[in-house]
């Protein structure tokens, strides 16, 4: 059986949400379907992640996002994200791989799942870029004790911890796995400890660091990781440092082969730029449109919740005056 639908929002991370209730204020016959769970990247964050922004400027749909901390927590956005898509009933199926996207000579897309086929007049891409990590591509980086996720310190208390990057995600990992008992050293490619970070954070580490409570080494480079050591390039040459543990926090990056799939174009220069209208976030396929962080292409520090949660009007109103125009 096919289900029929105006609207289908692929990811249902906080964008998707805001898609799907601007939907529901234009009311488009819409579905969300989401390979995970809810806000899914959210809910793979560190437990005790902090967000860079404050509460209101989470918020979508003007729904109220009432926080304890300046700062909200990865917990109380779940509850948040949770309630807006409880509290609205909206149509959202999670635990669903969308395995094929197909164009039809009427310009309508068929979309087949893992569980279900759709007949849809238009397709919303929203699905963030934090499930495929930016790896180093050095020996031994598929080791068991390799990571390129952090989700608390408890498994790195009492063991020697190499934290590569100097993001937040990297800075934070590494003043929890210090102040739990671990032993931490950093190795950062550039020269210092990244501009974006977190600006009551920053004075932390690098008074850390130079304490030497964290050992970090600037402008240099894993080349190898062994059992029971990591090879590291430094200024002052190749080092050997004895390690049991790597976290390897140096970004993720949005499905490409995906968007590929899906025939929109992108820009080759090294950034993977997607092609569509600023003006409708409609791609270069038609009826096909970009929401969220995925618009920014390598770039994902460019669009985040606060400032792409416009991408759910713009989208809405779009397909609303098509479908509109359409039936006159």
């Amino acid at each position: 059986m096919t289900n029929k639908k105006d609207v289908l929002i692929i990811g249902a991370g906080p964008i998707g949400i805001a898609c799907a209730l601007e939907c529901k204020k234009h009311n488009l016959d819409y579905i969300v379907i989401e390979k995970g769970t809810l806000t899914n990247s959210l809910y793979n964050y560190p437990l005790n992640m902090t967000f860079f922004s404050t509460s209101e400027k989470l918020e979508i749909d003007e729904i109220p996002f009432i926080s304890n901390n300046p700062k909200p927590t990865r917990n109380e956005a779940l509850e948040y994200y949770r309630r807006v898509a409880t509290s609205n009933k909206l149509n959202i199926n999670l635990y669903e791989t969308i395995t094929g996207v197909e164009k039809e000579a009427d310009g309508s897309f068929s979309v087949t799942s893992e569980k279900n086929n759709y007949r849809v007049k238009s397709v919303v891409v929203s699905t963030g870029f934090y499930d495929i990590p930016k790896l180093l591509n050095v020996l031994g980086e598929d080791l068991p004790k390799v990571s390129h996720y952090f989700k608390e310190a408890h498994p790195y208390v009492m063991q020697k911890n190499i934290v590569v990057g100097a993001s937040n995600s990297s800075v934070d990992a590494a003043l929890e796995i210090w102040r739990k008992g671990g032993d931490v050293t950093m190795v950062v490619r550039g020269s210092t400890i990244g501009e974006r970070v977190k600006y009551w954070v920053k004075p932390d580490i690098e008074n850390r660091i130079e304490e030497g409570s964290i050992k970090a080494y600037f402008n240099s480079e894993i080349k190898e990781i062994k059992e029971t050591e990591v090879i590291i390039d430094t200024p002052e040459g190749v080092i050997t440092v004895p390690n049991d543990f790597v976290i390897a926090l140096t970004g993720y990056r949005p499905d490409f082969a995906f968007l590929e799939t899906l025939g929109i174009e992108l820009s080759k220069e090294g950034k993977y730029f997607p092609k569509y209208n600023p003006e409708t976030m409609e791609s270069n396929v038609a009826n096909l449109y970009l929401a969220g962080v995925i618009c920014g292409g390598m770039e994902t520090h460019k669009w985040f919740i606060e400032n792409s949660r416009i991408h759910a009007k713009i989208i809405a109103k779009s397909i609303s005056k098509k479908i509109n125009s359409q039936q006159k």
